[in-house]
């Protein structure tokens, strides 16, 4: 967390989430999802940009296929680092870990 408030550049960030459900996961993902949109974002500033189903791999290394894509907005890297850091929210990241046998977790910046 240290590297990604290091690197703030004041604005806006986009993170990227990339997916791998446990047998049965997608159901608990669901539920983490729902608090995620229901209570926390709201409370951030955040905003779902883009959530999917992975679909036909066409590029990618053995084992990088991916069962979601979700893309989140958040106002400032300040705001999502308060957002973890909520106990409400830990209560509910949970869920998230036992939805999940792999994740990437990447926070982008716009190109110029």
């Amino acid at each position: 967390m240290k590297r990604l408030l290091a690197e703030d550049s004041g604005g806006p960030v986009v993170m990227l989430n990339l997916l791998r459900f446990a047998e049965g996961g997608a159901e608990a993902y669901r539920e983490y999802a729902r608090h995620l949109s229901e209570t926390f974002l709201p409370r951030y500033g955040g905003e779902v940009l883009y959530a999917g189903t992975g679909s036909t791999v066409l590029v990618a290394e053995e084992g990088q296929s991916w069962d979601a894509v979700i893309v989140v907005r958040y106002p400032d890297r300040a705001a999502f680092s308060r957002m973890v850091a909520d106990p409400d929210y830990q209560e509910v990241t949970r869920l998230r870990t036992e939805a999940l046998t792999e994740a990437v977790l990447q926070a982008t910046t716009p190109w110029a």
